[in-house]
């Protein structure tokens, strides 16, 4: 005998509005109390005990929490489809917000002051950017940042990926490897540091600290000032960038030669290919994607370079980079303007690369 079935008994219409009161009401206070915490945290009396305890109650906890309510909240709707549609934006929603406020509005706010005068009060049209193309300093520096992006990507690229195949034969591949890699750890400013020794240059009736030139003078010649004399200088400095790189191309590099097939290799040596071309000839085209892709990021990071620049010469004797004039112009300066047109170029330049980046990483995918 069949047993009735009830029918489902449909809550109230009040229960729900009291429901989404409810989770209204928690998260504005929960916002209310983050905001409270991360002041909290930001005053200079509060200990930094309190501050640890507070931050991961906060930062874990309240985070939680505030995911939990909205959750709830866009549970509440009725409409299945705008629910589904709402609820992945719960976990993106986030990310989304902070992308805007410490990306997007900065790129929009840093594009307006580049139209505006030097304490960013009056508008004054393309009158900034005439100025950084009129400019014999700035043009030094654009013509710098081109010595920096073409030997810099080149040679890290290059060098990388001889490394890579060289070190794959090697029987200590990983001691080969560790310290090839190892300048990678140090950080731009640490390095020019460093490097401000290897370059140290004393006249030549003193004695030389600098490791450079001390060579120099046991083989006879006369000490230089290489950060004096140009454009031999930029190139010392571009040195510098070159060792940091180096290694973290190697290591990129490397794992893409060991995915080229064996068996294509072989063969290529069975039909009487040499190592020469089967280097050029299959590891290269082969590995391309992974090229393209290191050379864009290193390109990337040659564009923004500054702290080389600036620990080693501050930008004289004709070594000014974009970057390290975008510095000058907004902080000793003061004049926004100027400072606001060159970081608007210098994003200009980098984006081509990440385009090119982005399309060879989706092309690799497919």
């Amino acid at each position: 005998m069949a047993v009735p079935v009830k029918p489902h008994s449909r809550e109230p219409w009040w229960v729900g509005v009291v429901r989404s009161s409810m989770y209204l009401a928690a998260i504005v206070i929960l916002a209310f109390l983050l905001k409270f915490s991360f002041d909290f945290i930001q005053a200079k009396s509060t200990p930094k005990t309190v501050i640890v305890f507070v931050g991961l109650l906060a930062g874990v906890g309240g985070v939680w929490l505030m995911f939990t309510f909205v959750e709830g909240l866009i549970g509440m709707i009725p409409n299945r489809k705008i629910r589904n549609t709402l609820q992945p934006f719960i976990f993106i929603g986030p990310a989304i917000l902070l992308l805007c406020v410490y990306l997007i509005y900065p790129i929009i706010n840093t594009i307006v002051l580049s139209f505006l005068d030097a304490r960013s009060e009056s508008f004054i049209g393309l009158a900034n950017y005439q100025y950084i193309f009129s400019d014999p300093g700035i043009l030094v520096a654009f013509r710098n940042n081109a010595y920096w992006l073409v030997t810099v990507t080149f040679f890290c690229v290059a060098l990388g990926l001889v490394f890579a195949v060289l070190v794959d034969r090697v029987k200590y591949e990983s001691l080969a490897k560790s310290f090839i890699f190892l300048p990678v750890a140090i950080s731009s400013a640490g390095a020019a540091v460093i490097w401000r020794f290897m370059y140290a240059y004393k006249p030549a009736c003193a004695e030389q600290y600098g490791v450079i030139n001390a060579l120099v003078q046991a083989l006879g010649f006369k000490p230089l000032a290489f950060m004096t004399i140009a454009p031999l200088n930029t190139f010392m400095l571009i040195a510098i960038m070159v060792w940091l790189q180096t290694g973290f191309c190697m290591v990129v590099l490397s794992a893409a030669v060991k995915n080229v097939p064996g068996e294509l290799m072989e063969a290529s040596r069975i039909d009487g290919a040499n190592e020469f071309q089967i280097f050029f000839h299959i590891t290269i085209p082969y590995i391309r994607g992974t090229i393209i892709a290191i050379a864009t990021t290193t390109l990337i990071m040659v564009l923004k370079i500054f702290d080389i620049v600036y620990v080693m010469t501050r930008g004289n004797y004709d070594t000014e980079v974009i970057a390290n004039r975008m510095y000058i112009e907004m902080f000793t300066f003061r004049n926004f303007g100027h400072g606001t047109a060159l970081a608007v170029i210098l994003f200009l330049a980098v984006m081509p690369a990440v385009y090119i980046n982005i399309r060879n990483l989706r092309q690799q995918r497919s």
